[in-house]
């Protein structure tokens, strides 16, 4: 049975990481036919990597469906990993890639989401509750007989990716801060950006008869890390990783009491 996987957002870290996971790993390379690789910039270094490891780059531009339906037709993709990018379009951007992807005729589709946005308000958490609108957007096609997409779904809810504390390692080194808007007795898991590769890794190697493998299609899989930890705790962490003394700070909006 074939694999041919599109990923999106390729030139992203999450998309990066995932399509070189595949490339490179014997399990999952031997599993997938090709790989290819839809990029927001085309010259950026990881795309560059990703064609030298042999993943078919093709340029994504948001705003032209027809070449994206053609872009998927022509490399043959049967599967597509939906990875929302780091853009202020987000939403725009990953409702055409469904739209483009059922037009194509691609059967099984992998998406990254967030975990944490179903409890996300739409007045005050809107970029985390886009998520639930392209969860629907995926997952609505499961009951329309017109297009095969959504009949092999899985949507992966990715945890606080423990990277993204190093946004704040410049401060937390020269002021000796952990600033992170999480309040004073909230505990979270972070997740290393590599476990959830691997997931996705798994999931889009992973064959059964309607697809993807029977124990992940139709899934909805939230993934966090191994540990839930405060603020304090994380920051007496870093401290011991990084050799310096490190104080959490909490930056959460401040809400005036009425």
């Amino acid at each position: 049975m074939a694999r041919k996987i599109a990923i999106t957002a390729a030139d992203g870290q999450t998309g990066f990481l995932i399509a070189e996971l595949i490339l490179r790993e014997g399990k999952f390379a031997k599993a997938i036919d090709s790989v290819c690789a839809m990029v927001l910039d085309p010259k950026s270094p990881k795309a560059k990597e990703l064609e030298e490891l042999g993943a078919v780059v093709v340029p994504h531009v948001p705003g032209r469906e027809r070449d994206v339906v053609k872009t998927l037709k022509s490399t043959g993709a049967d599967t597509i990993c939906l990875i929302p990018p780091a853009h202020q379009d987000k939403l725009d951007i990953c409702l055409e890639l469904v739209s483009a992807a059922k037009k194509a005729g691609v059967t099984n589709v992998l998406l990254i989401s967030s975990a944490g946005c179903d409890y996300a308000e739409r007045d005050k958490q809107p970029r985390l509750r886009e998520f639930i609108d392209i969860e629907h957007a995926v997952l609505s096609a499961k009951g329309d007989a017109d297009t095969p997409l959504g009949h092999s779904p899985c949507v992966i809810r990715a945890g606080f990716y423990a990277e993204n504390l190093l946004t704040y390692a410049n401060q937390a080194q020269s002021e000796g801060l952990l600033p992170i808007p999480i309040g004073e007795d909230h505990k979270f898991a972070p997740v290393a950006l590599g476990d959830i590769a691997h997931v996705a890794a798994h999931v889009l190697a992973g064959k059964g008869k309607h697809g993807f493998d029977d124990r992940h299609r139709g899934q909805m899989m939230v993934v966090t890390g191994p540990m839930l930890c405060t603020g304090d705790e994380l920051a007496t962490a870093a401290s011991k990783a990084l050799g310096q003394d490190l104080k959490f700070e909490n930056i959460s909006e401040y809400v005036c009491p009425s």
